[in-house]
C-alpha cells in the first residue's frame, strides 16, 4: 500500500471510471487498471464493482476510501507545515463556494490572494452547503463557504463572517409595494399573512434557506403559491423585477431597483455565513489568509457592488 495507489483509488471513486480517472491523472487506462487489479488481488477483494455505466464502491472499498483520502491528507498536511516552516508556500487548495455570489468573491479577491501565493494553485468548486458539508467531511474539500441558521454538531470548524438577513422582495406594481421605505432607509417590516393570495419563485427544496423560508409561511399559516423553484437566487430577484412574482431570499442578492420592493418581516431567525473545515485539520496560512481575504470582501461588499 503506497500513497500513489492511493490515489488511484481515490480518482476512480471520484470519477466512477476508469477511462475518466486514467485521463485526470494523465496515465493510461490499461496502467490504472494494471494498478487496480494488482491491489484487489493483494487484499484478497474487490474495491469496485463493475457495472454497466462505471465502476461502484463495494463495502470493503468504501473502507479503503475513507482511509486513503486520510492517509493523503496527512500527507498533504505533513508537506504543508513543512513547507511553511521552510517559507514555501505552493500546493493545491480544494475550496467550496455556493452558486451565484461564491464565484463573485472569488474573482474579486484571487488577484489579492495570488499576490501572495503565486504559486498556490486554488480549484474552487460551486456546491449547494449541504454538499459542500459532506465534502469537507470526506476530506474533499479543504474550505468551504456556506450559510447556515444553525450549526451542525462536531466534525466542522467554524469562522463567524457575517450575519444576514431574509427580505421579501415584490413587485414595485403591488399593491403593498407603496409601504415600502424609500432607498437609503432601513428596510419597512411587514406581514407576510398579507401575501396569501400571491405567487412566489423560491430557491430548490434542498437548499438550506428552505430551513428559513418555509417555517415563515408555516406561521404565517398558509402555504404559498409556488410557480417556480429555482437554483439561482439572481433568477427569483430577476422574477420579481419583472412583475412575476414576489420572493423571500438573502438581502445579499435585493440590489436597489426601481421595479422592486423590500421589506423586513418580524423574527426571521438568524442567517449566517462562515467559513469551514474539517475539525483538527490543519489548513495552513494560504487557507486562512485567503478566508481573510473572502471575510473582507463580504463584509464590505455593499448591495450596489454588482
Amino acid at each position: 500500500m503506497y500513497i500513489k495507489q492511493m490515489e488511484y483509488i481515490v480518482k476512480i471513486a471520484e470519477e466512477g471510471s476508469i477511462t475518466k480517472a486514467a485521463e485526470q491523472l494523465y496515465i493510461t487506462q490499461s496502467a490504472l487498471d494494471q494498478q487496480l487489479l494488482k491491489l484487489e488481488k493483494e487484499l484478497g477483494l474487490q474495491l469496485f464493482q463493475r457495472v454497466k455505466n462505471g465502476f461502484t464502491l463495494t463495502e470493503a472499498g468504501k473502507v479503503y476510501l475513507s482511509y486513503a483520502r486520510k492517509i493523503i491528507n496527512l500527507k498533504k498536511e505533513a508537506y504543508l507545515i513543512i513547507d511553511e516552516i521552510a517559507h514555501k508556500y505552493a500546493g493545491t487548495l480544494k475550496i467550496g463556494l455556493t452558486p451565484e455570489r461564491g464565484i463573485e468573491m472569488f474573482i474579486k479577491v484571487y488577484p489579492e490572494f495570488y499576490k501572495s501565493y503565486p504559486d498556490m494553485t486554488i480549484i474552487p468548486h460551486e456546491f449547494p452547503v449541504k454538499v459542500q458539508m459532506e465534502m469537507i467531511a470526506s476530506d474533499m474539500l479543504d474550505i468551504g463557504f456556506v450559510t447556515l441558521s444553525s450549526l451542525p454538531k462536531g466534525g466542522y470548524e467554524f469562522i463567524p463572517i457575517k450575519q444576514e438577513n431574509f427580505v421579501l422582495a415584490i413587485p414595485i406594481s403591488h399593491r403593498y409595494a407603496r409601504l415600502a421605505n424609500p432607498p437609503g432607509v432601513p428596510y419597512a417590516t411587514i406581514d407576510l399573512s398579507l401575501f396569501k393570495d400571491d405567487v412566489f419563485v423560491f430557491i430548490f427544496k434542498e437548499s438550506t434557506q428552505r430551513s428559513i423560508i418555509d417555517p415563515l409561511f408555516e406561521k404565517a399559516g398558509y402555504k404559498p403559491k409556488v410557480i417556480l423553484e429555482t437554483n439561482s437566487n439572481q433568477t427569483s430577484y430577476s422574477m420579481v423585477q419583472n412583475g412575476l412574482s414576489c420572493s423571500f431570499l438573502p438581502d445579499y442578492y435585493a440590489y436597489p431597483d426601481d421595479n422592486v420592493a423590500c421589506f423586513n418581516l418580524p423574527d426571521t431567525p438568524p442567517w449566517k455565513l462562515f467559513a469551514t473545515y474539517k475539525k483538527g485539520r490543519y489548513i495552513g496560512s494560504a487557507a486562512n489568509d485567503f478566508i481573510k481575504l473572502a471575510t473582507n470582501y463580504w463584509i464590505n461588499r455593499r448591495a450596489s457592488d454588482k
